[in-house]
């Protein structure tokens, strides 16, 4: 048995002849948050997909708990969905069931736990995530934060091994981004999980990240320490750090264009 809790080797996707993600190798510790960045269209989302199954790739292997998914009969693959827990970016609450029913949803449908074991399973883990008060309010009842920690609790109440967040912070203000990332490290100190998150948010991904890894136009460009990472020297690294633009591209048509603009913001000065 290895120490990866995720082993990605020599992954590739193509979609109509575009190449998506080119021969990806990435190994994800056990009991480590690796955090995933890269600029819109580098192939995280892509890449997150494949790592829980929900999308074959081209080529190569993704391995865990030491069995590759892709190759793994259905039973199986089965099996390993249910010790991976997916935090979704949206949230994804059915709008009609309570805080405390679409965190039950997972246990009422995969197992065979007594209807009075599951209540005590969800206040805890409400409890967990810091809404033990929340339980039987409704999705539209929640504020933004409250609905990213109730989708959390419903990731989390099957004890997964490995937790995987899709943009954790997207569409949250700084002080409620924070607490969140909070409640990330809680969730690995206190239950051993492996946590995988893909974020653009690069303050919470040097909080929280144990390593990061850096995607560019579908290929791998980084995996260090966020202090090394951080310090990198990278052009590539750097632009993304630094948040520094592409440049505008200079064509005659470009040119004519903001020469027109230019005219009309004068005129209208």
């Amino acid at each position: 048995m290895t120490t990866s809790a995720i082993s990605v080797r020599n992954l590739s996707v193509n979609y109509g002849g575009r190449q998506v993600l080119d021969r990806i190798n990435l190994d994800i510790q056990r009991n480590e948050i690796m955090v995933l960045v890269g600029g819109s269209g580098s192939g995280k989302s892509t890449l997150l997909r494949h790592i829980i199954g929900l999308e074959r790739p081209d080529s190569g292997s993704i391995f865990i708990r030491d069995v590759d998914i892709n190759k793994c009969t259905p039973e199986m693959l089965k099996q390993i969905r249910q010790k991976i827990g997916v935090a979704f970016q949206e949230s994804a609450l059915f709008n009609s069931m309570t805080t405390e029913e679409n965190v039950a949803l997972p246990l009422r449908e995969l197992t065979d736990v007594a209807e009075p074991v599951i209540e005590i399973m969800v206040y805890l883990t409400l409890a967990a995530v810091g809404l033990p008060e929340a339980g039987k309010l409704m999705p539209h009842e929640l504020s933004g934060g409250m609905k990213k920690r109730a989708a959390v609790a419903r990731a989390i109440v099957m004890d997964p091994d490995i937790l995987v967040f899709d943009e954790p912070s997207a569409g949250l203000d700084p002080i409620v981004s924070a607490e969140l990332d909070e409640v990330i490290l809680f969730l690995k100190q206190a239950f051993h999980m492996t946590i995988f998150v893909v974020t653009h948010e690069i303050a919470s991904a040097f909080h929280i990240a144990d390593r990061i890894a850096m995607l560019y136009q579908g290929s791998l460009i980084a995996v260090d320490d966020k202090e090394s990472f951080k310090a990198s020297t990278d052009p590539r690294i750097r632009q993304f750090l630094d948040r520094i633009p592409d440049k505008v591209v200079e064509t005659p048509v470009v040119q004519e264009h903001l020469r027109e603009l230019s005219g009309i913001t004068g005129a209208t000065s």
